[in-house]
């Protein structure tokens, strides 16, 4: 579904298996640290787990500087890390580029807070459709002077639809930045979006939704997104329904440009070989002429869904009698991106890990090892979705029909514990997983790039790897078993399940499990 999707760097597929020996030593060592250092925490400590954590990500929210006492314990290349540039122009349009010393390549990108949860019924679709569109040919260029331009520079050009963002990128040399800005200004701005062509598409794209259907994990957490947020923008799928892709047309879709591409809904990103002052002037040129805010009629007319995410406890299965497996997503309601429980449950995420049987016992929790050991599925991850205002935390696991039951009675087992029985070292081992886990994610400049975009569209700043790393250092056993407690106890929790399934506990006695 994301074309060239990158992954979140906080994704529990990204978790990185460490040699346990060296990782134990590590444990030991950083509760060592910290106990001879807990006076450094400005965090106070929760005396309850039924307390909440006190720093939020906010906006609005100082960034969180780096004590002198607690330099010595970031690594020097993480303090020395290039800073992030960043110009708002009176029109709302923010520029922000980060300049890597020795990059002869650059990626430089548009990122449109503008995603399916702002489609309405009748337009449901539409920014995945105009992805779709955007490489058909401008009004500059045709479809194959577009290609040829690209191929010439060496150059990558690519996009992907989510449910909050859509986003555009190259990925060329330096020299090339100035093309690069031109061509994703033509293709995000002046898209011809002929007929003919927005025709050919619809069979492109209802063949992409047949593969999408095939794919059980796509299936299912569409269906758990239609039923945690029944009735809201959350829970309408990326690429619509069959009938908005066979009806669909080119003014539904220039509407959509035109009430969704607002100057202070875009992030003009770069990273690399990247000078920000030119980068400045490109955005000016190149996008100084955008709309600012929707008039009256446009706030009221059904291409616009301004709805807040509201989580709703429900669940929804789809049994297959000749199918010999279960595919399940159980959630809870999360943490938006700016919550003061994001970085508690991101490291709930990695604590609680995730396991495949093709992968060998290795196992990174008590879930996983009852799992593993038990062969009571093929595999199962810990997903921590945030979005502006509420968020999805919640498992995924593949397994045989006939042990759908005693997985789920070990999954709510596990879960309940987590209120009270989280260790000082399973959070020190979750840490050091999570800060490697961190820094992958920021290898490279389009890596990069796809951060400092999100952190603007999300954060409303860029936060410092030194920040990030100083607010997971800050966190507590207390802060996670109150991240827990909030998520898992005695909370409504939605469920989408395909397959053999029959033997799958009602939402009741799974409900009655959660204390």
């Amino acid at each position: 579904r994301k074309v060239g999707s990158i992954p979140h760097p906080f994704s529990s597929s990204n978790i990185v298996k460490y040699n346990m020996t060296i990782l134990n030593k590590l444990i030991k060592r950083s509760i060592r640290h910290r106990a001879a250092h807990s006076s450094l925490s400005s965090r106070p400590k929760l005396s309850h787990p039924h307390q909440q954590p006190r720093r939020p990500l906010s906006t609005s929210a100082a960034t969180v500087a780096t004590r002198k006492n607690d330099r010595h314990d970031f690594p020097p290349y993480l303090l020395a890390a290039p800073a992030t540039s960043v110009t708002r122009f009176p029109s709302g349009l923010r520029v922000a580029s980060e300049s890597i010393p020795g990059s002869s390549t650059a990626t430089v990108g548009v990122w449109i807070d503008a995603g399916s949860r702002y489609e309405t019924p009748h337009n449901n679709g539409a920014a995945h459709f105009l992805e779709h569109m955007a490489f058909k040919g401008t009004s500059k260029r045709t479809q194959y002077q577009l290609e040829v331009e690209i191929e010439n520079m060496g150059g990558h050009l690519n996009a992907y639809t989510s449910r909050e963002q859509t986003v555009y990128f190259a990925k060329v040399f330096e020299r090339d930045v100035p093309r690069a800005m031109d061509i994703l200004a033509d293709i995000l701005l002046r898209s011809r979006l002929n007929a003919e062509a927005v025709q050919r598409e619809r069979d492109v794209i209802l063949r992409e939704m047949k593969e999408v259907n095939k794919s059980n994990e796509e299936l299912v957490l569409d269906h758990l997104h239609a039923t945690a947020f029944e009735g809201s923008g959350l829970g309408r799928t990326i690429l619509g329904p069959e009938e908005n892709i066979r009806s669909l047309t080119r003014d539904d879709l220039r509407e959509y440009i035109d009430t969704h591409y607002l100057a202070p809904s875009m992030v003009i990103a770069g990273a690399g070989a990247v000078d920000h002052g030119a980068l400045c002037e490109l955005a000016d040129h190149y996008f100084g002429g955008l709309r600012t805010e929707l008039d009256e009629d446009q706030k009221l007319s059904d291409a616009v869904c301004l709805d807040k995410g509201k989580f709703v406890g429900s669940d929804v299965r789809i049994h297959f009698k000749s199918d010999t497996m279960a595919h399940m997503a159980l959630a809870y309601e999360g943490s938006s991106w700016t919550s003061e429980y994001a970085y508690p449950l991101m490291l709930l995420q990695t604590l609680i890990g995730s396991y495949d049987r093709a992968a060998g016992k290795t196992v990174t929790s008590k879930l996983c090892y009852d799992v593993a050991y038990g062969e009571l599925a093929n595999s199962i991850s810990t997903f921590n979705t945030c979005y502006k205002d509420t968020g999805l935390f919640g498992l995924y696991a593949i397994a045989e029909r006939e042990k759908v039951g005693d997985l789920m009675a070990s999954v709510m087992g596990n879960l309940a514990q987590l209120v009270d029985h989280v260790t000082e070292e399973n959070v020190e081992r979750a840490k050091i997983a999570l800060k490697a886990t961190m820094l992958m994610g920021l290898d490279g400049n389009t890596n990069v790039c796809e951060d400092i975009g999100r952190q603007l569209l999300t954060y409303g700043r860029r936060m410092t790897p030194a920040e990030i790393f100083q607010r997971i250092e800050e966190l507590t056993v207390e802060d996670v078993r109150a991240a827990a407690f909030k998520v898992f106890h005695d909370k409504d929790h939605a469920m989408a399940a395909v397959g053999g399934i029959e033997g799958l506990p009602s939402y009741d006695w799974i409900r009655n499990k959660s204390y």
